[in-house]
């Protein structure tokens, strides 16, 4: 199953669910010309070549120079003088072997471009351009122009006369249940109100399963109104049918095509200039015509403006100005000389952002996926220069003939020197963690003396890992990803001081991260993939005083926060998602989606491979097991001992314990019968097809499908993929060794008796998780009192067995290991019985795996942005202008910089504070005895002139006017209360008071009391 139609699906895995295999087939017919291999040219050709066209060819007739060593990662000292385009090669091909990577080391003749669908330029004269671009929009190859000087970039993108455009966002075509239409001129869709609509203005859907107004089942792609959250409109539908019920609607995705100007025309039109950032739209503006000054500039003089020249300056920004004569612009003057004191920079995160973008426009070009660029964009970082002018006018930027030549060009060799002296923990050492890494050898984050960067990561390579994770290469499979990326990192940079941990950070870490830790880092990196794992980071990064940068990928979505202490708002608390949690009835009984049956399946998976075998274990090695089942509550007790004992008994005692690969087959054919039979006749028992609700309307409505039993079929291949796949499991958790072979198995088919079963009237089926949660708690009856009992009494005389079962952890990524195969048969024969259309492999891993899509040029996107943060923590800005937080899409090129939100205010007996705020106490100092919690409420009292009348460690109450505890240590009394020990390296507790003076206050700083 990993190459289907010529596509790697392990490696290109992650990908595959951004773009689509359709797309991956388009982009694998497509060659890539890349001009220019500096660091922006190597950033677009890594994306590029990671994201599977059919060939890459890079072209540079330059030679490696101090300064390319900036921000070109495949370049070394070793290359000094040779072409870069030759020395990047081989780097280049191990990326992805499955492209077929050249170098071209001679001049961009016209019989070369014409072999390419797709050509990219980069440090190229606007002469060039101009030239090329001609050539290019009449021989309907796409055309890119890709730029960066200092702290600015520019893209600018022509695809042709006619460029056609297959799926605009990429997104899934949006769908929903229908509750009910009118039959009028107005046409009105009412859909369920399990979840709103995603339909917009505009946009076609088509019908299927109306029943009643059947006609629309058979009509074309139809237009819609919005109306509502839960509403739309189709026009007339008075001459149709009634409708009755049921029906599933779904947006059409429709093709359009787009117009591109050459580039000669395009930079006489700034309505083609987009606005990447509402904040500086004058600045984006300014810089269309910027660029341009500085090509004739470059004509001129053979060179950049010189760093911090006020005559270069001065002559930028009078051809800028000579321009504007006919752009009429209100132009950001500023901004203009601001480029010209730095033009001659060259920096690894400004290429990071616009090499992601640039290559994305690559795959739009090669795939038909997503909408292009149209067809200018400008973007800086200017901010990022020192905040106040002198200390621009101070820095001192002469080229040293070092490798960080091209960030000295624009920050100065005193910032170059703070940088390397720099402690930071990089946390994750993934996709986004890879290129945080990059960036920081380029850099020099922590590679002088005193600097070091620590890597934590307790994931190993996997295969779908080389596609964006882009220091790993085959070789590296099975090993740690922090060892991997910090070795890979060195040999970029071998200044880099920098230490590998496979640790995870959380509360089990703490003696490893401990307050000494974090008090001796300059800042904090976040390269996390769940919400939990960043607002626990967060939380530890407020609780010592240290800035934090966080980022992340959705697909071709991006965002980047920057936590500063004092100032910003934090990452915060995990916020409860509820909304997206699926209601328990509705897997059990009433699924209407392929989500819901693909959840039903993994649970099904994890309680019968993984926490039943769990189970058997703890009750096998723990005396206290059953008894601290049943403090659960009766409902659950009976469910967990009675699988345990299940488990424990074999065949022919009534349980399922298997001996033999026979009885795992058995097992797993009765199991069918029982989900896919038996219990759909049960719930059609219970509720038939017809059966209505106590207001007279349809029972089977809206969202509840009506379902229907299947009956076994061994020719199936859905049903014999179930049967196989759950036998293998099934074996697996005992020890019993099966097989693949489907002959074999339908042999022994032949001999399994499966139960008869009759649907019975006593038994309740719940509507709604309410009803389940009531039937949960309501006290047991004497008829499960005594089958508890029952259970106890058999579980005691197994209580000698040495039984040991083998749970099993879901892994998506092994083909071989029958997971997925289970969960896609499981779940696509329960879609079968309620007629939801079944989803494939592909489709399947990704929702039943929880996958997150990705791809190379979001990553490198954001790490680029993270960085620049990184550039404004280090000088120590203080004003929040000068930070942004940020949010984009790759795939419609939309934009959003704002500031970050400001550290919300809070009241404490008048007194104002922010989350930044403590009350610290050192509590004992260099052997001296430490303070008592009497001596702790006279500090705060003396000191900050509030009183304590209660105060907390965690949940638990260490004060409320205990007058015998006030003698004792602080830390004897957190022992005292919650009895356990303080672990040796806890040096800081902390302490959450209230006040007599505002007792009601909800936000109170906390007391973080040191044990140094």
């Amino acid at each position: 199953m990993s190459e289907i139609g010529g596509i790697d699906e392990r490696f290109y895995s992650r990908q595959l669910y951004v773009l689509g295999h359709d797309a991956m087939h388009r982009m694998g017919t497509a060659s890539v010309l890349i001009a220019g291999m500096r660091g922006l040219g190597a950033e677009i050709a890594k994306n590029v070549v990671l994201s599977g066209v059919k060939s890459v060819t890079v072209q540079d007739e330059g030679q490696t120079a101090w300064a390319d060593l900036s921000s070109q990662f495949f370049l070394k000292t070793s290359h000094l003088g040779q072409n870069r385009a030759t020395c990047s090669l081989q780097q280049l091909s191990d990326l992805n072997p499955r492209v077929r990577v050249s170098a071209h080391t001679g001049p961009l003749h016209d019989n070369l471009l014409l072999q390419f669908q797709v050509v990219v330029l980069t440090d190229s004269s606007l002469d060039d351009q101009k030239r090329i671009g001609e050539l290019c929009h009449s021989q309907g190859i796409s055309f890119i122009v890709a730029d960066t000087k200092g702290l600015c970039g520019q893209l600018f993108c022509d695809f042709g006369e006619e460029f056609v455009v297959l799926d605009g966002d990429g997104e899934n075509p949006a769908s929903a249940m229908i509750q009910g239409i009118s039959k009028d001129k107005s046409g009105v869709v009412l859909c369920t109100d399990d979840r709103r609509h995603e339909f917009s203005d505009g946009c076609k859907v088509s019908f299927s399963e109306v029943r009643g107004m059947t006609e629309l089942n058979s009509m074309g792609p139809v237009e819609i109104k919005v109306r509502g959250p839960y509403s739309f409109s189709i026009g007339d539908t008075s001459a149709f049918s009634e409708y009755e019920r049921g029906g599933i609607v779904t947006e059409v995705k429709q093709l359009f095509k787009m117009n591109f100007k050459p580039l000669r025309e395009a930079l006489l039109d700034h309505e083609l200039v987009i606005t990447s950032d509402y904040g500086k739209i004058s600045t984006n503006h300014t810089l269309h015509l910027a660029f341009q000054a500085l090509h004739s500039f470059v004509k001129k003089e053979q060179r950049l403006p010189l760093p911090h020249s006020q005559a270069d300056a001065d002559a930028l920004l009078d051809m800028v100005r000579e321009l504007n004569t006919v752009a009429q612009l209100e132009l950001d003057e500023a901004a203009v000389r601001k480029l010209s004191y730095t033009a001659q920079g060259d920096l690894a995160p400004v290429n990071a952002f616009i090499g992601g973008i640039a290559a994305q426009e690559v795959i739009k070009a090669c795939s038909g996926k997503f909408t292009p660029l149209q067809q200018w964009l400008y973007f800086d970082a200017l901010e990022c220069l020192p905040e106040e002018e002198d200390e621009l006018a101070e820095c001192s930027r002469s080229a040293k003939r070092m490798r960080y030549d091209g960030q000295i060009a624009v920050f100065g060799s005193a910032f170059q020197e703070k940088l390397e002296r720099q402690k930071y923990f990089l946390v994750g050492a993934g996709a986004i963690g890879c290129e945080l890494l990059k960036n920081f050898a380029l850099i020099g984050l922590g590679a002088g003396e005193g600097g070091h960067v620590t890597v934590t990561d307790m994931d190993f390579i996997e295969k779908s890992n080389l596609n964006r994770q882009f220091l790993f290469r085959s070789q590296d499979i099975g090993k740690p990803k922090s060892d991997v990326a910090a070795k890979a990192v060195r040999q970029m940079n071998p200044q880099m001081n920098i230490t590998a941990h496979q640790n995870r950070v959380d509360p089990d870490s703490e003696g490893v991260y401990d307050y000494n830790f974090f008090k001796g880092l300059d800042g904090v990196a976040a390269a996390l993939d769940t919400v939990e794992a960043r607002a626990y980071l967060d939380k530890r990064c407020v609780e010592h005083q240290k800035p934090m940068l966080e980022g992340g990928t959705l697909g071709s979505k991006g965002h980047t926060l920057v936590v500063v202490p004092g100032l910003t708002d934090s990452y915060g608390p995990v916020k409860s998602d509820s909304k997206k949690a699926i209601p328990l009835c509705t897997l059990k009984n009433f699924p209407h989606r392929i989500e819901h049956t693909l959840q039903w399946a993994r649970d099904q998976f994890e309680g019968q491979f993984k926490q039943t075998p769990e189970n058997v274990n703890l009750f096998q090695r723990d005396v206290g097991f059953i008894e601290r089942t049943l403090g659960h509550g009766d409902a659950e007790a009976l469910e967990v001992l009675g699988e345990v004992w299940s488990s424990l008994e074999d065949m022919k005692a009534g349980g399922q314990r298997p001996m033999s690969w026979e009885d795992c087959v058995s097992w797993a054919r009765c199991k069918w019968e029982t989900h896919y039979n038996n219990d759909i006749r049960q719930l059609t028992h219970c509720f038939p097809p017809d059966h209505e609700t106590t207001t007279g309307l349809p029972f089977w409505s809206g969202s509840k499908r009506c379902p229907h039993p299947l009956t076994f079929d061994p020719s199936s291949t859905t049903h014999m993929e179930y049967v196989v796949a759950a036998a293998n499991l099934y074996g697996q958790i005992y020890g019993i060794k099966g097989t693949k072979d489907f002959a074999s198995i339908r042999k022994l088919l032949e001999n399994v008796e499966v139960p008869s079963f009759t649907p019975r009237s006593s038994v309740k089926i719940h509507l709604t998780d309410e009803e389940m949660e009531e039937d949960r708690e309501r006290e047991s009856d004497d008829a499960e009192k005594a089958r508890l009992e029952e259970l106890k009494g058999n579980l005691a005389s197994l209580k000698s067995s040495s039984i040991q079962m083998y749970p099993i952890d879901f892994e998506k990524d092994d083909d071989s290991n029958f997971h997925m195969d289970y969960i896609v048969a499981a779940s696509n024969l329960r879609a079968e019985n309620y007629d939801i259309p079944a989803a494939d492999r592909h489709q399947s891993k990704l929702i039943a795996g929880r996958i997150i899509p990705a791809i190379a040029t979001t990553t490198a996107a954001v790490a680029g942005l993270m960085c620049l943060e990184l550039y404004k923590l280090v000088q120590g800005h203080q004003k929040l202008s000068s930070y942004r937080t940020s949010f984009f899409i790759l795939a419609l090129q939309h934009f959003v910089w704002c500031q970050p939100r400001r550290a919300q205010p809070f009241e404490v007996a008048g007194k104002k504070y922010t989350l930044w705020d403590h009350f610290l106490v050192e509590g004992r100092c260099s052997g001296q005895q430490e303070m008592t919690l009497g001596d702790l409420i006279q500090y705060i009292k003396k000191n900050y002139g509030l009183n304590i009348c209660r105060l907390f460690y965690g949940p638990a109450y260490i004060y409320n006017g205990q007058e015998d505890r006030l003698k004792l240590s602080v830390s004897d009394v957190v022992k005292m209360v919650t009895k356990t020990d303080i672990p040796p390296h806890k040096k800081m507790l902390e302490l959450n008071p209230s006040f007599i003076e505002d007792d009601d206050c909800e936000s109170i700083p906390p007391i973080r009391y040191l044990l140094l």
